[in-house]
């Protein structure tokens, strides 16, 4: 079966259901038959699961993105809002948003492999990491099509790509960025 983007981001929603459900995820200050009841079901801050940038526990054993000067910092992505048309939920872009459609950018960020194998040349670029089930994944927002010139290793670590980055007004897939024509780099 090919994990399609939308199929990719519909498990990262239930994956983010299921570690809110966990009742083994560490909640400081909470006894484990607390926990269930200490997490709050729309997410934190009253965000719903699967919206906004996406939250990286303390408690995770993935190291949080290292600060960069040279790419495009996530909440400028994540601050995109919402409307609703016709039964669907499109994207709204500021300003700083569509300042970078069609221009070379620097995205940061934890590979989510589309494809099987060690090489990846589409996969998507995520603010959180999508394996951390202390981590919760944020919408679309927060992640960034990714197509490379040369495949690039698969890893959890983050990594940084360069590339002709797209704003997507109405992607059939319910992405909100693309970034094409993307080189790895160091």
């Amino acid at each position: 079966m090919r994990m399609t983007p939308r199929l990719l981001f519909t498990l990262a929603l239930l994956a983010a259901g299921a570690a809110q459900a966990q009742l083994s995820s560490p909640v400081p200050g909470v006894k484990p038959a607390q926990k269930a009841a200490a997490a709050p079901a729309t997410g934190v801050a009253g965000v719903p699961a699967g919206t906004g940038p996406g939250v990286h526990s303390p408690d995770s054993p993935f190291a949080p993105l290292p600060p960069r000067a040279d790419v495009v910092p996530w909440p400028v992505l994540t601050s995109v809002k919402t409307k609703t048309e016709k039964n669907r939920i499109l994207p709204v872009f500021d300003l700083a948003q569509m300042q970078l459609h069609q221009k070379t950018q620097r995205i940061q960020g934890f590979m989510m492999p589309l494809d099987p194998g060690e090489k990846q040349s589409h996969f998507l670029l995520s603010s959180v990491p999508l394996t951390c089930s202390f981590c919760t994944p944020g919408g679309p927002e927060s992640m960034v099509e990714v197509k490379t010139r040369v495949p690039v290793k698969a890893t959890m670590e983050p990594v940084v790509v360069e590339g002709r980055f797209l704003v997507l007004n109405d992607d059939a897939y319910g992405l909100y960025y693309r970034l094409t024509d993307a080189v790895g780099v160091k």
